[in-house]
């Protein structure tokens, strides 16, 4: 278990909060009482569904903050699903030459990524006007109390006082005010009140249109979820409007690029790691993107990012086994990852070179070449039971089960198929 799990099981256990919730429908806790156990900010902060502590996940439990210093909890509809369209195809836009002081190819921190999107028109182009930077930070949230869905059905009123709250960014033009919530990856779902809460202190505040906007930057694909709350009072009103994805003018990847590295990689000799199982390649992309600004605590990446514990583990494991990723302990006996040298170096390239350099670490494994070789010659993936051959031939480590074959088969198949369709992005 995490340190959050313990902490939490915990605190339910001491203050019998589940009797409570069973009884009245919530349980108010103040910051003071958390902190008997951890830091406060640590435990109530879980900005993915996946993020919060079994105890939580096993009760259909959610928390949200009420002031600066209490928060409820309860079985509230707190999250929102989200789906990439996978058909859209990014605007393509232009860095402009006169900027030097944000490198395109190096925007691993959410601030710079925004930054990137306003020189670039991205925010003027999805306000339909100009508009200039104006807050950002952490402030105090206005007075208000809205309802909010529970797992029963019925609605749960809630009223919240002087909240924190952060901003990402706000960007104000004549006519609208857009605030933005902000993530360095990719993710299936988000916490509405990182949204619901701005939105209210500014719906407040202004005479204009507040529109709520989800962002992530991932895999080079600046992605724009606008959204809007079709009843002020209703936490879980939200409706997504449009989806918006923009893309920064770079050299394309073709064909004869992936067949160029196909035919010059050297294969290297598997290495003594376990096989990869992370079947969604771009999720590596995300976390190598997560470790270019600091290591990261395996506890940290669970907890604070969209992977779950089994994710946190097939991905970082599979950066190992490509050689960009380090597994080390730290002082305090806590599990931690990093880029190796090779990883630090290729993630600094521009788009083209950097993605082809990840191919290479693919294609130097025997077995992702032969079925990237077979897809060449026949036009068309080898089956799951064909793959398996080709890993037995090629001797990957650790497998001695054929379900476990299958599995990792399937991996091998998702990542060619990321490789073939970098020609199309």
């Amino acid at each position: 278990m995490g340190k959050n799990d313990t902490a939490w099981e915990t605190l339910f256990e001491r203050y019998d909060i589940l009797s409570h919730i069973a009884q009245t429908g919530f349980y108010e806790i103040d910051a003071a009482t958390i902190r008997t156990v951890r830091e406060p900010r640590l435990m109530s902060k879980f900005d993915h569904h996946t993020n919060l502590p079994d105890i939580f996940r096993r009760h259909g439990l959610c928390i949200l903050p009420i002031s600066r210093s209490r928060y409820i909890i309860g079985p509230f509809h707190a999250y929102q699903r989200m789906n990439y369209d996978a058909h859209a195809k990014p605007t393509r836009v232009h860095f402009p030459a006169h900027i030097t002081s944000i490198d395109p190819s190096n925007l691993y921190s959410e601030s710079v990524a925004l930054h990137c999107a306003y020189v670039c028109g991205m925010i003027d182009d999805i306000l339909g006007e100009p508009s200039l930077p104006t807050i950002s930070g952490r402030m105090s949230s206005s007075d208000f109390s809205f309802t909010i869905r529970t797992e029963g059905g019925a609605n749960q009123c809630i009223s919240v006082s002087k909240s924190q709250i952060e901003i990402d960014a706000g960007y104000e033009s004549a006519h609208s005010f857009l605030v933005v919530e902000a993530k360095n990856e990719s993710t299936s779902d988000f916490l509405i009140r990182q949204l619901y809460y701005p939105y209210r202190l500014w719906q407040d505040k202004l005479n204009k249109r507040v529109m709520p906007v989800f962002f992530t930057y991932s895999n080079d694909i600046f992605s724009f979820f606008v959204y809007e709350f079709e009843e002020v009072s209703n936490y879980n009103s939200l409706r997504l409007v449009q989806q918006r994805d923009y893309v920064i003018a770079h050299e394309e990847i073709t064909l004869d690029d992936i067949v160029y590295v196909l035919d010059s990689t050297p294969t290297v000799a598997e290495p003594t790691v376990a096989f990869p199982q992370a079947d969604t390649f771009l999720r590596l992309i995300d976390l190598l993107g997560l470790l270019v600004n600091r290591d990261l605590e395996k506890d940290l990446i669970t907890t604070n990012y969209s992977f779950d514990k089994r994710q946190t583990n097939y991905y970082t494991a599979a950066g190992m086994y490509l050689g960009l990723i380090d597994r080390y302990v730290d002082e305090h006996h806590a599990v931690c990852f990093r880029l190796t040298p090779r990883g630090r170096k290729i993630m600094a390239l521009p788009y083209k070179q950097k993605y082809l350099a990840i191919v290479t670490t693919i294609l130097e494994h025997a077995v992702f070449q032969r079925v990237l070789r077979e897809y060449m010659a026949t036009g068309a993936l080898p089956d799951i039971s064909r793959v398996v051959e080709h890993m037995q031939a090629c001797g990957v480590y650790g497998i001695d089960a054929e379900s476990t074959y299958r599995r990792r088969a399937q991996t091998v198949l998702k990542w060619i198929e990321w490789i073939i369709g970098l020609q199309n992005q």
